[in-house]
């Protein structure tokens, strides 16, 4: 049988790393992206440290042609891992309308560009495509405004893409970590002085902040993350959607059953209080 190609966004660092060498410990041939492949260092001292090598290659996810010319060179491939992407803590009043729509740029219209570019190579491998979403596409979250539309956008079309790929032969899942100990949540960009500048948002953005750390204290390892995604890419028939830890399922589980939203904004005001 010949070793089956996965190419993954995102794998300078955190979930998209982890999955880079999990993988091709696991017998795929990985081509793993990044945007500016001089970050490359990391991963592949992972990929040396496991025993394993990885086809570190260039594609930024909110740029066409960058992506076009990443799967250009590919003669098959059997499956992708949208996984790029940034967060982002804000809130509508303090941030420009711009400021909205460079989040949506990474984490939903470059999962788009992707997804599109590879789709004719996925239906000729009968392949799958995976989707790192988060529990914030489930559930909107305090000062995640912008960051949780892209995700909610992103569950929203592969949820209604599934099928249609389905019957073209293309399984596509979406993976929902919760609170993940990696480089992502210091890549969000907030100032050291937001507290100063959130004005009549001060307190709200305080609780919010102090409800963070903790939850992030005893966050999954990207590891982890990663052994879940990768029994998910080898699976028969996978299942559509991943909710890696017991916390994220418990989170998830309670919008999934909220039929008037009520749990969820009681859930949520909690945060802010």
């Amino acid at each position: 049988m010949s070793i089956k190609t996965l190419l993954i966004t995102g794998t300078s660092s955190g979930i998209g790393l982890a999955t880079a060498v999990a993988a091709a410990r696991s017998g795929w041939h990985v081509i793993a992206t990044m945007r500016d492949t001089a970050k490359s260092g990391a991963l592949l001292a992972a990929a040396q440290e496991a025993g394993v090598t990885v086809d570190v290659r260039a594609l930024d996810v909110t740029d066409p042609a960058s992506v076009e010319a990443c799967l250009a060179g590919l003669d098959r491939l059997d499956a992708l891992v949208n996984n790029a992407g940034a967060g982002h803590v804000g809130t509508l009043e303090q941030e420009s309308v711009e400021d909205v729509r460079a989040v949506m740029e990474v984490n939903f219209f470059g999962v788009l560009h992707v997804t599109k570019a590879a789709l004719p190579l996925l239906r000729a491998s009968n392949g799958r495509v995976l989707t790192v979403t988060s529990v914030g596409g489930v559930i909107g979250q305090p000062f995640n405004e912008a960051y949780c539309a892209a995700k909610f956008a992103v569950e929203g079309f592969m949820e209604s893409l599934a099928p249609v790929a389905a019957t073209a032969g293309v399984h596509v899942s979406v993976v929902e970590p919760g609170a993940v100990a990696s480089e992502f949540v210091s890549n969000v960009g907030l100032p050291d002085n937001a507290l100063e500048q959130a004005g009549p948002y001060a307190p709200a953005l305080s609780a919010y902040l102090d409800r963070t750390r903790g939850a992030f204290a005893g966050a999954q390892t990207p590891q982890d993350v990663a052994a879940r995604m990768v029994d998910l890419l080898a699976a028969e028939q996978p299942a559509f959607r991943l909710l890696t830890s017991d916390t994220a399922r418990a989170f998830a589980g309670t919008k999934l059953k909220d039929l008037d939203g009520s749990a969820v904004q009681a859930l949520t005001n909690a945060w802010v209080a």
